[in-house]
């Protein structure tokens, strides 16, 4: 008698339901009070480069980007030109890339809804929102509405915690003072910490750092961004991927 097949459980159809949306809530938990700082930081710093609220509010009502919203800000021209407007597109492009290829990953699981329901559902991804995801369905979970009910209260937060930020900037006219130059490096540094697939996966990492902080260095502007990013990407696709312990086990058998 043949033994029953267990369900594979990484290719689970997607599906709704209510069950899964507080558990989705309680899983980005530990990600609010880091998206609270990094909203109010964005805020500060856009009261400092002389953005009205308006125009804040409904920039981070139509574009949630993170980082990328910080480094456009940043090196925001006191006159737009046609340059200075590619430029920006150029960083921004750079810094959310990887965007694309985090939506791409979650097409297994996404891609068996409706593409009415799974396209909108991608507008929500974030780094955070993300790696909370994949840790869902590598243990099983196939209920969309786990991703999306943390999606929503990130971006509820982001779009919300910028308007403090931006009426007490000129608390915050000194980040330093206060530790929030800190908060978008410490963020980050913590979303490395579940990516960590061994010294050899680091590689990649490694090679963007050096690159970026090299040309930091060397050339004025926010190239070192798109340096790094190009790098690390570069590095990571000549790299070959080690044998699986099968493969190993086939090749040892063999000789």
């Amino acid at each position: 008698m043949t033994a029953p097949v267990p369900p594979d459980h990484f290719h689970a159809p997607a599906y709704w339901s209510r069950n899964a949306i507080m558990p989705g809530i309680v899983a980005i938990a530990p990600m609010l009070p880091g998206t609270l700082a990094f909203g109010m930081a964005f805020g500060a710093l856009c009261a400092q480069k002389n953005f009205t609220l308006t125009e804040v509010q409904v920039m981070m009502a139509f574009v949630y980007g993170g980082l990328s919203q910080f480094v456009a800000v940043s090196s925001w021209p006191d006159t737009l030109t046609a340059s200075s407007i590619a430029t920006l597109a150029l960083l921004a492009a750079t810094v959310n890339i990887r965007f694309s290829l985090m939506s791409a990953s979650l097409r297994p699981w996404f891609g068996t809804l409706p593409w009415w329901q799974s396209y909108p559902s991608m507008l929500l991804v974030t780094d955070g929102g993300w790696l909370a995801a994949t840790r869902y369905r590598t243990h099983g979970g196939a209920d969309a509405s786990f991703f999306v009910a943390g999606g929503v209260v990130l971006y509820v937060l982001w779009f919300v915690s910028s308007l403090p930020g931006y009426l007490l900037a000129g608390q915050l006219s000194d980040p330093k003072k206060y530790g929030v130059d800190l908060v978008v490096p410490a963020f980050y540094a913590a979303m490395l910490v579940p990516a960590w697939k061994g010294p050899r996966r680091a590689i990649p990492w490694a090679v963007a750092g050096a690159v970026a902080l090299t040309v930091h260095w060397l050339v004025p502007g926010w190239w070192f961004i798109i340096a790094g990013a190009l790098s690390g990407a570069i590095s990571a696709g000549l790299m070959d991927d080690p044998p699986s312990d099968a493969q190993a086990a086939k090749h040892g058998g063999a000789a």
